[in-house]
């Protein structure tokens, strides 16, 4: 029987406990995408978890969807992360960048020649995403041609490689939240008819696909790929989410990945989760390698998780932006900061990089 904070060996890497830090977006990146000054210090501040994943990233100027995000496809922005890869393992942790392209949540404004986003099909969401003017309804996109997709995968497969050459210790596919990946696998943003929509199958080979060109780059050991199955956020929705998403984890059965990341719930999502339950436990059992929860947990749940082995580890999310020595304060109860939502997005180093540890109340 496992615990929350015993350490955990993935492939090579080992981990000093099963408290991982989410991907959280954070929007103080340099305009460019180059990641802002004060985030060597916000993620080695954090670097006690037994694993942070990055903040999304995304692959090329076409992924971007949301204003100051960071990317992972120019030399300067790839030398930054050197910096901060630098920086937490300096301080004994542990770090995998997210990928990311938004697909369809973005705004014409964001990209470059102000064209229209790339999706699957030329689906518009009902969703909004954030300028530099503020909240706007999101871009009708244009539906992907055979180069399109063909491109992404190759961005997809160039991020991965800059991502190796800043030092990092692995990479997480986002394939979560209504982002492109996951619009290609649900059925109510892919209405395809050619080799990547209609049945089941055929929507989950872009993932398929993506994921065999990031390992053109890295062992199978260091790829995490996150889902979330049943998900609503960006207006995402599918037909059989049991069929989609078991068929997702027995194709990425195949490739022997470091982890399935998989996300139970979102604060935005207002359906109950419960009728979900019956496929999680599914998913957990098909799984054959670490399997990650993230969803609302705290202390005693995520423990109960381990503990039971419904999970391998806990992805916390607004728990770990306020507290940077999360893993610590679970394990002794100790106090918890209260996360200030005002400051997640956007702003100075006020609620970014002030949040005290525990030491400075004992």
């Amino acid at each position: 029987m496992s615990s929350l904070y015993d350490p955990l060996t993935m492939g090579k890497l080992q981990l000093k406990n099963r408290v991982f830090m989410a991907p959280l977006t954070r929007n103080r990146a340099r305009p460019d995408g180059v990641p802002g000054s004060m985030a060597a210090v916000y993620y080695s501040q954090r670097a006690s978890a037994g694993l942070i994943v990055t903040e999304a990233t995304q692959i090329s100027p076409m992924g971007k969807g949301y204003v100051n995000t960071p990317g992972i496809h120019t030399d300067e922005q790839v030398a930054e992360w050197k910096k901060i890869v630098a920086a937490v393992h300096q301080a004994g942790g542990r770090i995998f960048l997210q990928l990311w392209h938004v697909g369809r949540i973005s705004h014409s404004s964001l990209l470059p020649g102000n064209v229209a986003p790339l999706a699957p099909s030329a689906i518009r969401a009902k969703s909004q995403t954030v300028t530099a003017s503020g909240f706007v309804d999101v871009s009708t996109p244009r539906a992907m041609t055979a180069t399109d997709i063909l491109q992404t995968i190759g961005d997809f497969r160039k991020a991965a490689a800059n991502a190796h050459l800043a030092g990092f210790d692995g990479v997480e596919i986002h394939a979560a939240n209504g982002y492109l990946i996951d619009q290609f696998l649900q059925s109510k943003s892919n209405a395809r008819t050619d080799d990547y929509g209609g049945t089941t199958a055929k929507r989950v080979r872009f993932l398929r696909e993506v994921v065999e060109a990031v390992l053109d780059v890295w062992e199978p050991t260091r790829v995490g790929v996150r889902i979330s199955p049943g998900g609503t956020f960006n207006d995402m929705d599918d037909e059989d989410p049991e069929q989609t998403f078991s068929q997702v984890v027995d194709m990425l059965n195949g490739f022997r990945l470091g982890y399935l990341h998989v996300v139970e719930a979102a604060p935005e999502e207002t359906p109950a989760r419960e009728q979900l339950t019956t496929l999680f436990k599914y998913l957990r059992g098909a799984w054959k390698g670490i399997y990650i929860v993230n969803g609302g947990y705290d202390a005693a749940r995520g423990e109960l998780a381990v503990s039971s082995g419904d999970a391998d580890a806990v992805a916390y999310g607004r728990l770990f932006l306020a507290n940077p020595d999360l893993p610590k304060r679970l394990s002794h109860r100790g106090p918890l900061n209260a996360p200030d939502p005002k400051t997640f997005y956007g702003g100075t180093a006020a609620g970014y990089i002030d949040y005290p540890d525990w030491s400075a109340h004992v």
